[in-house]
């Protein structure tokens, strides 16, 4: 009896305690749920590429700045012309952040309207924050024109007008300036000069981009620059081509390069090993052999290329080396398109047993080298067109068009017949080809290959019949009339949006007759957008940026961190599938030595991925080296694709979307070889 007072009295102390936590958490949970039923027909609307006018401008003036941040960013994407008239007066919103989701957004529209009110923002009251400073900066330089290219020019010279901090404004406009293009302050970049290695990076940048003749002397100093990235610029801006536009000296930026090869830094190696390969000179063939053993495979792989490009018995005896050796498939794959260039008795030997490798990378590699000295059919040649590998066919098939600037009749002959068949990558491809060729007696084949191709899962095929049945209309008018009766007036609309979108851009005349592209079906629920709302957006914790392994051929696993808050659903979809293993046992298809390397092609030779398509979620973070981006064929096109950047590569900022980093092995990136497995990507 005695001890009941005091287990009560025991119970009553914690309740109090827990009731005072209680009431927060209840509190907060409450507003959590505010902000998600805020923010979830943001994303649902963003994502349908939906104009819901009503929920946007709610969201652009909600109390809350994370909401307005999403709905800028929704306003941006979305692009309808009037989301210009719903974001300008938020260029004043209070909340820093706001300002830069706005900026950012506007410069997804390139309306020049808005160029002058975006300049007057500089010099207004209250002062725009540095990062929202340098925001307006790229937005400017995507948009363009004289008033644009006038201010950057200023922010370069010192002389803009300005109520914010300067310093931020100034290093934009010089990584940004080549966006303006013909426009570019060329004579401003060439006389800017900074001790800072990132100013003067940037400014190089720019200037590699833009490659004014008169900006030579700054690339041949920056070969000698103490900061290896300005190194590499300046090797890459040294090309053949760049040396007659220049007027140089090509011997003596020649023997520059040379020296520039042996960098300690693997970038600057590569960039210089490029331009050299540029020069196409075989005296170069025994410099550039020195590198094919480099302890860095995109050096390697460089130095591979250089040599097909300069030549000679040097280089042919290095590309009979390495096929005889059993150096991995990314050198060998280089080697026997080499040999062909160079040896082509040698070539056809070697050849021979790639044409009969199990391997249909071998094959394909072997179409490919083939078509580089016997475009089409030829005596002692493998029949790549009739491999029962759908991959062959298409790379034999691409290869030989390649070479034809105008397609002979035995090549036009080959496309009509592959017009139908079971892959859909042979069959764009041979699209392509009938365009190219222009005869309006295509026109019923063209039309029966769409309709076969609205059962691909991918929407190439479908694309390539419509660009090539648009091209004959527009051709004569024996084209436009088989066209018009011919396909015109029985073509029903089709599922895909995506196809649906490119008729709106590129046929206006047959978008008419079809459906609107957008609202989009995406197959989600509003219950769906919520909890994409609550685990992504509205509680940005640790949950918000979920970390994935890829373990390499190499058993060594590099760690990405994702960005959530920044593209949830394009998160949400890559996280989904890892869950089904998809790409457990794929291949890098695609590794471009100093910038990219790319996975998530089951097929693996970069056309596939799974039927559904995700849209874009362009967002404000840059591409510097070792940054997740997803690949696109166009516009919305990301599915399965995806990359990350060997060095920084500013020019896919704002394009392609960013969705995560390396955060662990970075240098296990640097090593990955095209054609190298990924055993598996996991939580």
């Amino acid at each position: 009896m005695t001890a009941r007072p005091l287990w009560s009295k025991a119970l009553w102390v914690p309740a109090v305690l827990l009731t005072g936590i209680a009431m927060p958490d209840a509190r907060a949970m409450a507003q959590d749920n505010a902000m998600v039923e805020a923010v979830a027909p943001l994303i649902a609307v963003e994502d349908a590429r939906e104009w819901a006018s009503g929920t946007l401008r709610v969201g652009i003036q909600h109390p809350e700045p994370l909401v307005r941040r999403v709905a800028a960013m929704a306003i941006g994407r979305i692009g309808h012309p009037a989301g210009v008239e719903l974001l300008a007066p938020a260029l004043t919103d209070p909340d820093s952040t706001v300002q830069t989701a706005v900026l950012f957004a506007l410069g997804l529209f390139a309306d020049s309207a808005i160029v002058a009110i975006i300049i007057d923002r500089f010099s207004a009251q209250p002062p725009l924050s540095s990062i929202a400073a340098a925001e307006a900066v790229t937005t400017l330089a995507k948009i363009g024109g004289g008033e644009a290219r006038e201010f950057i020019a200023g922010l370069l010279r010192g002389t803009a007008v300005l109520t914010t901090e300067a310093e931020p404004a100034v290093r934009r406009a010089a990584l940004e300036a080549w966006r303006l293009r013909d426009l570019a302050p060329g004579d401003d970049l060439i006389a800017f000069y900074a001790e800072d290695d990132d100013l003067r990076w940037r400014v190089l940048y720019s200037l590699s981009r833009l490659r004014p003749a008169g900006a030579s002397q700054r690339f041949i100093d920056a070969l000698r620059d103490a900061y290896a990235p300005i190194r590499s610029l300046g090797a890459r801006a040294l090309s053949a081509s760049y040396s007659r536009k220049a007027g140089l000296d090509s011997t003596a930026i020649i023997e520059l390069l040379r020296q520039s090869a042996d960098d300690e830094n693997a970038s600057v190696r590569i960039q210089a090993i490029r331009a050299l390969g540029s020069y196409r000179r075989d005296a170069l063939s025994p410099t550039l052999r020195l590198f094919v053993d480099d302890p860095h495979p995109g050096v390697r792989a460089q130095a591979l290329t250089a040599l097909a490009q300069t030549g000679g018995p040097p280089a042919a005896a290095e590309f009979a080396r390495i096929l005889e050796d059993g150096k991995p498939f990314a050198l060998e794959r280089l080697a026997i398109r080499g040999l062909a260039l160079t040896d082509s008795a040698g070539f056809v030997a070697a050849a021979s047993t790639w044409a009969q490798s199990a391997d249909w990378r071998r094959r394909a590699e072997a179409a490919r080298a083939w078509a580089m000295i016997s475009p089409g059919a030829a005596a002692g040649k493998p029949e790549f067109l009739q491999d029962y590998d759908g991959r062959v066919v298409g790379a034999a098939l691409e290869a030989w068009s390649d070479e034809e600037e105008e397609p002979g009749v035995p090549l036009v002959a080959e496309a009509r017949r592959l017009l139908s068949h079971a892959d859909a990558v042979v069959r764009t491809v041979a699209a392509k080809v009938l365009e190219r060729a222009g005869d309006a007696g295509d026109v019923p084949r063209l039309a029966a290959m769409f309709d076969l191709a609205r059962r691909d899962s991918i929407s190439d095929a479908s694309l390539a019949a419509l660009a090539a049945l648009r091209a004959l209309s527009e051709a004569s008018s024996e084209g436009r009339s088989a066209v018009s009766v011919g396909f015109l007036s029985a073509a029903s609309s089709p599922e895909n949006s995506l196809v649906r979108r490119w008729a709106e851009r590129e046929w206006p005349a047959l978008s008419t007759r079809w459906e609107p592209s957008s609202p989009i079906e995406t197959g989600r629920t509003l219950e769906d957008y919520r909890a994409l709302a609550r685990r992504f957006v509205v509680n940005q914790t640790e949950d918000a940026y979920p970390h994935v392994f890829i373990e390499t051929q190499e058993g060594r696993s590099i760690e990405v961190e994702l960005f959530g808050p920044e593209a949830p659903i394009t998160v949400a979809n890559f996280l989904n599938l890892v869950d089904r293993r998809f790409f457990d046992g794929n291949r890098w298809h695609r590794v471009v030595p100093d910038f990219v390397v790319q996975d998530g092609d089951p097929r693996g030779d970069g056309w596939g991925g799974p039927r559904e398509t995700i849209r874009d979620e362009i967002n404000p973070r840059r591409y510097r080296a070792n940054v997740v981006g997803m690949a696109l064929s166009g516009p919305d096109t990301g599915s399965s694709q995806w990359f990350i950047t060997l060095t920084p590569q500013p020019h896919l900022d704002g394009t392609y979307t960013v969705f995560g980093r390396v955060v662990g092995n970075a240098a296990g990136v640097q090593r990955i070889m095209q054609g190298d497995l990924i055993r598996s990507i996991y939580r």
